[in-house]
Order: C-alpha cells, then sequence, then structure tokens
C-alpha cells in the first residue's frame, strides 16, 4: 500500500492516508483498549512515517523491554508493506486523563462489563470529569440496560456546546460498543474542555460569547488638568520670553561687530 504511494494522484493519497488512519485506529483501539487507548496520530517526515500512541498507561503499551511496542510496529510494517525501519511507533502518555473523552469511554465500558449498574458507573465518569477542570460532560448510555426494551439514557453535568466552530473546538467525543450479555450497548462520551491560553488542557482559541471585562482606568479631576494646561502655557511664555531675549542679544552683537572702527587722532592736528 505505501510502496505505491508516489505514483497516486492526490486524490487517491488522501484517500488512502484516510483508509491508513482508520485501519490502524482500530487495531490499536482493539489491542490497547486495556491500556487507556486515546488516539493515535500520525506524522510523515520525508524519511520515514512516525505514529504516536496516546494512551494513559504509556508502561503496558511499551511492554517488558519494549517488546510489545515492537511487536506493533512489526504488525504495522508488515500490513502496510512499509521499508524496514521506514515505520517507527512512540508511545505518549495523556497528560490529564480526566479531560480525553476516549480514556474515559474505555473506563465506563469496562465499567459496565465487571457488571457496576449504569447509573453509578456514568454518574462516576460525569464525576471524575468535571473534577478534572472540564466546562462540561456528557454521557449517552443506549440499548437493552433494564429489561427487553432498549431505550437511551443521558447523564450531564455543566456546560456544553454542540454547534458551531466552537462546538468542534472545545468539544471531544468519543464512542464505543459494549457486547453484554443481553445485548450490544452504545456509549457516547462528550466533554467540554475548558480554555487554555498555553493550548495544554483546551483551545487557545477563546469562546466568541465570553466577556473580559478590564478595570476602568483612573481619569484624572477637572482642577488637576486645568493646573497642568496652566503650568504648559506658562513654560511656553516662558520659554517664548528666554528666547525673544536670546534673539536680541544675538542681534546686539552681530550689530556692534558690523559697525567701522574710526581712527586715533593724530597728535598736533
Amino acid at each position: 500500500m505505501m510502496k505505491n504511494r508516489s505514483k497516486m494522484s492526490t486524490k487517491r493519497k488522501f484517500v488512502a492516508d484516510g483508509v491508513f488512519y482508520a485501519e490502524l485506529n482500530e487495531l490499536l483501539t482493539r489491542e490497547l483498549a486495556e491500556d487507556g487507548y486515546a488516539g493515535v496520530e500520525v506524522r510523515t517526515t520525508p524519511h520515514r512515517t512516525e505514529i504516536i500512541i496516546r494512551a494513559t498507561k504509556t508502561q503496558n503499551v511499551l511492554g517488558e523491554k519494549g517488546q510489545r511496542i515492537r511487536e506493533l510496529t512489526s504488525v504495522v510494517q508488515k500490513r502496510f508493506e512499509f521499508a524496514e525501519g521506514a515505520v517507527e511507533l512512540y508511545a505518549e502518555r495523556v497528560q490529564n486523563r480526566g479531560l480525553c473523552a476516549q480514556a474515559q469511554a474505555e473506563s465506563l465500558k469496562f465499567k459496565l462489563l465487571a457488571g457496576l449498574a449504569v447509573r453509578r458507573a456514568c454518574y462516576g465518569v460525569v464525576r471524575f470529569v468535571m473534577e478534572a477542570s472540564a466546562k462540561g460532560c456528557e454521557v449517552i448510555v443506549s440499548g437493552k440496560l433494564r429489561g427487553q426494551r432498549a431505550k437511551a439514557m443521558k447523564f450531564g453535568d455543566g456546560y456544553m456546546i454542540k454547534t458551531g466552530h466552537a462546538g468542534q473546538v472545545y468539544t471531544d467525543v468519543a464512542v464505543r460498543h459494549v457486547a453484554m450479555r443481553q445485548g450490544m450497548i452504545g456509549i457516547k462520551v462528550s466533554i467540554m474542555l475548558p480554555h487554555d491560553p498555553k493550548g495544554i488542557n483546551g483551545p487557545k482559541i477563546p469562546l466568541d460569547d465570553v466577556v473580559t471585562i478590564l478595570e476602568p482606568k483612573e481619569e484624572p479631576s477637572p482642577e488637576s488638568i486645568l493646573q497642568a494646561q496652566q503650568a504648559a502655557e506658562a513654560a511656553a511664555a516662558a520659554a517664548a520670553q528666554q528666547a525673544a531675549l536670546q534673539q536680541q542679544m544675538l542681534a546686539q552683537q552681530q550689530a556692534a561687530a558690523a559697525a567701522p572702527v574710526e581712527p586715533a587722532m593724530q597728535a598736533g592736528f
């Protein structure tokens, strides 16, 4: 697949990249589900392709003496026909797993598989997310929760924007499917990220409707303004007077220098 990239048209390259990412994400989701898998990033350089796996338990992803990451590298290399050494896998720890929707969806999935009650599991996830300084959280669980009739339950807290550009930038969404004994159950976790000027815990872009009111500047009193104006006028008048005196003295000096000198009278005349 990766051998023939140079011969592809631009359109086919984009499609191939999308298929590659989707298949890789599916593989890692199934393989690293218990290790808190939270997404993958593909960086393509001229010499090699770097794949960064984000997870909460990076030590489990690496394995004993890096054995597991080498196995994953070998699988990816053979499946996508990379040359020897042309692909490299790295593991990156998620800084704040309370703000990662994929990590929370996996956590909820394993809680339900362990037999925990749906309400208790969902409220636990919502509380954990809100304690991690999120602006809002919503968990939707749908399927045969109790009895044979399928229904959906929605748990939420805080503030959530779902539409517009802010909904795309600020909302982190993850969907998981849980194979329970009574049937498939769907989980959707949405987290409204906080605004972070550094861009670590959330987007740098501020929300459009957030208005910051600055403290007013101290306005000077009319008396002080009048005194300042009078002082400035007095200083300007004194400077003008000084300049006029200097000009007058200069004119006198020039006149004295230009006057003719009378010859001294001789004795006897």
